[in-house]
């Protein structure tokens, strides 16, 4: 088995070179020589474009996608149905919409191509060392790769979902959970900042992450940055929004669920463009932990 691996940001990089070390075939594909480069020296080979790509491949071919949703997805679903073959796979392992991942599906279904769409947790660090994998789309497809999901995540770290659309269906809710996760973590320790008392947040959050309640990576995540970063001086209270969330809520609103946690948390976010808070330099910081999202320096308005 060899599979193409497309997009090799923090992601795909870390998932292509966690591929290797477990002993898979993996060719990369990304339009940035630095990346590819850095790719190379560390034992995997890659290529700038999907045409070179197919051409480092079996006539049995295996796609995964770990680029943004929207535009880039797109441009690579086009791409798949015009060259790919029946029989072949395409794994989405990006954050694409639900329901885009339910139109995909069909449009290759027509082709005869397989589709698997993969919702991928554990930041960076999970993509290197072991990954969560919400997997949704061909049962078929699924049983043939499940060997490489296995051994490439957590144990007990891959599921597979159902049907199209199931695994980013579950990666949404997912994302929505983690955001009302942050900012409930976040608003604590904003309580703590302001009280009379002088915490140290780092080992605040070290207590708390053994045998507490609310012990877990994400405040795991908490100490390290309020290590790296006291008082978290250097970072803006200024926290995107990726999407997830968004959909989530809009799902939920559809479907007459309340979600007024998630729902809160996403305003708090898009209130945080324009407001600076505490609060939200915590998520901030706990986003750029995990996922190594680009916060704003303090006193400037570049990311970093």
């Amino acid at each position: 088995m060899k599979i193409g691996l497309v997009g090799l940001g923090k992601m795909g990089s870390n998932l292509a070179l966690n591929l290797h070390d477990h002993g898979i075939d993996v060719v990369g594909c990304d339009p940035d020589e630095a990346t590819r480069c850095k790719l190379s020296n560390e034992g995997v080979k890659s290529v700038a474009t999907f045409k070179e790509l197919l051409q480092q491949l079996p006539q049995k071919k295996i796609i995964w996608l770990m680029v943004p949703s929207g535009a880039v997805t797109e441009s690579c679903m086009d791409d798949a149905k015009h060259y790919l073959q029946e029989n072949d796979i395409v794994i989405d392992g990006g954050n694409s919409n639900y329901k885009d991942s339910m139109r995909h599906n069909q449009a290759l279904k027509e082709k005869g191509i397989r589709f698997l769409d993969v919702g991928t947790s554990g930041g960076m660090s999970g993509a290197r060392n072991g990954a969560c994998f919400m997997v949704g789309g061909s049962r078929e497809a699924f049983d043939e790769m499940k060997d490489v999901f296995y051994s490439i995540a957590q144990k007990d770290g891959c599921m597979y979902t159902g049907k199209a659309g199931s695994g980013h269906f579950m990666k949404m809710v997912h994302n929505g959970i983690e955001y009302g996760m942050m900012q409930a973590i976040a608003e604590g320790f904003h309580v703590l900042e302001k009280s009379e008392f002088d915490y140290d947040l780092a080992q605040v959050a070290d207590n708390w992450n053994h045998g507490s309640v609310i012990r877990g990576w994400l405040m795991e995540l908490a100490k390290m940055q309020f290590s790296k970063h006291p008082g978290l001086k250097d970072i803006k209270g200024v926290v995107a929004a990726s999407g997830e969330a968004k959909w989530t809520v809009e799902t939920a609103l559809e479907m007459e669920v309340p979600v007024p946690v998630i729902a809160l948390s996403l305003m708090i976010r898009n209130a945080s463009l324009e407001d600076d808070s505490f609060s939200c330099k915590v998520v901030s910081a706990l986003r750029n932990g995990f996922g190594g999202h680009a916060y704003v320096e303090a006193g400037k308005e570049e990311q970093r």
